[in-house]
């Protein structure tokens, strides 16, 4: 099969977060299965056109927007260690930006949000047919990319290249809609005929995110038990019933985890290699973590990590209505995250009454991530929700293990064999549960038992990857 990958971002070249990762790990590993793929993206201000040694293609794309045609120059590189093509679409007024998604300045969306990524959208489509590809499955993801089934469906239907084309959506995260005011409806080069409830309207404003739910033959997210919550009123984000209108389409694949880049046995990032059948290297780390982040270096004491975005979402509200409660217990806290400033300040303040228990680190810090990873001994994730989660799969492969709310993807690959449960989302379950898992660690045989368990287990893209391509196959048959 010829598979094209569209993201509005692909990790080594830019990512904000789990998406990228995953862009950067499924194509590669469907490709190691005997298919063909290439992959498209913006060409933000981000990517080092240097280090991944981009070269103009003799390829310029035209968009028509309302009073303007925007141009798009196409430049060429490779995943790297591999021959897999990537394409940027390059429009300086558009992408030449200090961020993806956001202003810095104000922390807020880019106002013209909508016309970039419709833009990037059909300037794929253009190049696509201008490579002279006929590809059997074009893979969008997430609102930025979602017009592109909806413009296979109309302004493309019938088009030679795309005849038997079959479109797939991710949605990686439903609480990023795209939702805009309903005067941009021009900027998508649709026709008002499709702004009505049932396709892009969505309480007056376009949602781009539904033209993707409605327009593509297979919708996808990434875990089972997400896919099954979204189509609750509780999860849908008032597409639930969309999402039920499309649930014979519609699918959950857990995403799955570089082990070339997270596997303690070969990570470069942390001061001593492990495996299962050897974690004495274990100890070193930890001894690292505690030493580097100011704590107390004890074996006997549990320190639990913490890697995230600093939102409602993750929980961190239970963490500080719980925190005096948390401090009074035999554990130490490492966490590393950025997000919500009110989040940020609480949590440095709150620290610093316990310099040598908590340790709080502002911002994205590679090397610390897999510090905290390898040197922790318990990670805690109590997510309000979900849709995959992937720290709680590296905690596993590094023996740090899980202690989750049971939500999304955490119920698909975390249970009371590898790790510690919870369900409600409060703060007395939470330290409760957290309770049980340092009564566990005073066991020093079951522990060990319950890390290696963990360790054990293949969350690898490889399996997750099968299961793509076994879907791509049916649904085309």
């Amino acid at each position: 099969m010829n598979v094209v990958y569209v993201s509005p971002e692909i990790e080594p070249f830019a990512r904000t977060g789990g998406l990228g990762d995953v862009l950067g790990a499924l194509p590669r590993s469907v490709a190691k299965l005997g298919h063909k793929v290439c992959l498209f993206m913006p060409l933000y201000k981000q990517v080092n056109r240097k280090e991944f040694s981009l070269s103009p293609t003799k390829i310029t794309v035209a968009v028509p927007m309302p009073n303007k045609t925007s141009i798009g120059l196409v430049y060429s590189s490779c995943m790297p260690d591999t021959r897999i093509p990537v394409y940027f679409i390059e429009n300086a007024e558009y992408f030449e930006r200090a961020e993806p998604y956001k202003d810095p300045a104000t922390g807020l969306d880019y106002k013209d949000n909508c016309e970039r990524f419709a833009f990037f959208s059909r300037a794929v489509l253009e190049t696509i047919k201008a490579l002279g590809q006929t590809p059997d499955v074009l893979h969008a993801n997430d609102w930025q990319s979602a017009l592109v089934p909806a413009y296979l469906k109309t302004i493309y239907q019938g088009d030679t290249s795309f005849r038997n084309t079959l479109t797939v959506f991710t949605v990686h995260n439903l609480a990023y809609q795209g939702l805009f005011p309903k005067e941009d409806m021009p900027l998508t080069g649709l026709d008002w005929s499709y702004f009505n409830w049932k396709q892009l309207e969505y309480h007056g404003k376009l949602n781009v995110l539904k033209a993707g739910l409605v327009f593509s033959d297979l919708i996808t997210t990434v875990s089972r038990r997400y896919a099954q919550e979204i189509q609750t009123q509780e999860f849908g984000r008032g597409l639930e019933g969309v999402l039920q209108e499309h649930s014979k389409d519609l699918f959950g694949i857990v995403n799955g985890v570089d082990y070339n880049t997270w596997n303690p046995d070969k990570d470069k990032l942390i001061p001593s290699r492990y495996g299962p059948k050897n974690l004495k290297g274990k100890r070193t780390c930890k001894r690292h973590l505690q030493k580097k982040c100011g704590l107390k270096e004890r074996e006997d004491v549990p320190v639990i990590g913490w890697i995230g975005r600093l939102a409602e979402q993750k929980g961190v509200d239970l963490l500080l209505e719980g925190w005096e409660e948390l401090m009074g217990l035999d554990l130490e806290l490492v966490l590393l995250g950025k997000g919500d400033q009110p989040y940020e300040e609480a949590l440095k303040s709150r620290a610093s009454r316990y310099p040598e228990k908590a340790s709080i680190n502002i911002g994205f810090d590679n090397r610390l991530s897999h510090e905290i990873e390898a040197g922790s001994d318990m990670f805690l994730m109590p997510s309000k929700f979900e849709p995959c989660g992937l720290n709680q799969l590296y905690s596993l492969k590094y023996g740090t293990v899980p202690i989750v709310r049971h939500t999304g993807g955490l119920v698909d690959t975390v249970d009371e064999q590898v790790g510690f449960t919870f369900n409600s989302s409060n703060t007395p379950e939470m330290i409760s549960t957290i309770k049980r898992a340092l009564e566990a660690y005073r066991n020093t045989a079951q522990w060990t038992e319950l890390v290696r368990r963990g360790m054990l287990q293949d969350w690898s893209w490889d399996k997750s990857a099968r299961e793509y391509v076994e879907l791509y196959q049916r649904k085309r048959v």
